[in-house]
């Protein structure tokens, strides 16, 4: 059974959350993407709580400006180190005496999860990323891959002025295109008319908050208004990442391309990546038994110095 309930955190942020497990156990943590909300970890969520698969508290919040979770209207309350304090916040909340079991994160998620590990590798034991560009590869791509350049493009396009509004014309038209633009060929099979309609209870309050990552972050193509990640002069320090991790990639994304999977053993040593052929950046949707699968075996294994 999924629980649902919020946390208000001590500096003024609320998250609304949603999971499954004994409270008190080990926890994983699942962090959403955009256009996603917390519910896209529902399977997720059931599978690891159960008692033959770990037992595991599973808790996935709604990040600021989701769902029920706050909605600040400002670009600058979306900014990296405002997300990693929520984070942090929730953490001393769910697992305040252990780290986490694994922090698990998507997309958007996986960009404020891989800030989190670099600036705070004592709150987790380790670290799940599915399609989601390392800061230091994406700077790499962007400056110096121009089909990477072509693929992110759509995120100039979410930074505009009115862009939420555009999102919602038609029965939010444009963003069941996101699915297919950015997922395998075709009508995507798994989404039926009941997760459309989580969707939309979603998107009727969120895309505000969702355009404002993009509008907040520098890592993007530039524009007349801002260069982008051709401006960025990321150091070292802030690109390494010590904790184990585990990088799980559908190789069918057409907005993440795979050579951002290239390189990264040089910031992320404890390293292991798993690609699949076939999925695509919807690979939590397309093929969620293949992430669990692959998931159960890296929390199985031991932690190796």
């Amino acid at each position: 059974m999924i629980d649902t309930f919020e946390h208000a955190l001590p500096h003024g942020i609320t998250l609304s959350c949603r999971a499954a497990g004994p409270v008190g156990a080990p926890v994983l943590l699942f962090l959403h993407g955009f256009p996603e909300a917390a519910f896209v970890w529902d399977p997720l969520l059931l599978h690891f709580s159960r008692p033959e698969n770990g037992g595991w508290r599973c808790v996935a919040p709604n990040l600021r400006g989701y769902e029920q979770s706050s909605r600040p209207p400002e670009v600058e309350a979306y900014k990296a180190r405002l997300l990693v304090q929520d984070l942090q916040a929730l953490i001393a909340l769910e697992s305040p005496k252990a780290p986490l079991g694994a922090l698990v994160a998507h997309d958007w998620g996986g960009a404020v999860a891989w800030s989190l590990a670099n600036q705070h590798p004592e709150l987790m034991q380790r670290l799940v990323i599915i399609n989601s560009p390392h800061p230091g590869a994406f700077v790499r791509e962007l400056r110096h891959n121009p089909a990477q350049l072509a693929a992110s493009a759509y995120m100039n396009f979410l930074i505009q002025p009115g862009a939420e509004e555009r999102l919602a014309e038609d029965d939010f038209a444009r963003l069941w295109g996101f699915f297919q633009r950015f997922g395998a060929q075709g009508e995507p099979t798994w989404l039926s008319e009941d997760v459309k309609n989580q969707y939309r209870t979603v998107w009727r309050t969120s895309l505000r908050g969702g355009c404002n990552y993009y509008r907040a972050s520098p890592l993007r193509p530039g524009d007349a208004h801002h260069p982008g990640a051709a401006a960025l002069e990321l150091p070292d320090s802030m690109l390494q990442v010590s904790c184990p991790t585990q990088v799980l990639w559908g190789l069918g994304d057409h907005a993440l391309l795979p050579g951002l999977l290239d390189g990264l053993d040089a910031w992320v040593p404890r390293l292991q990546v798993r690609r699949h052929d076939t999925a695509s950046h919807w690979i939590v949707h397309e093929d969620p038994a293949w992430v669990m699968q692959q998931i159960q075996g890296f929390l199985a294994a031991p932690i190796q110095p």
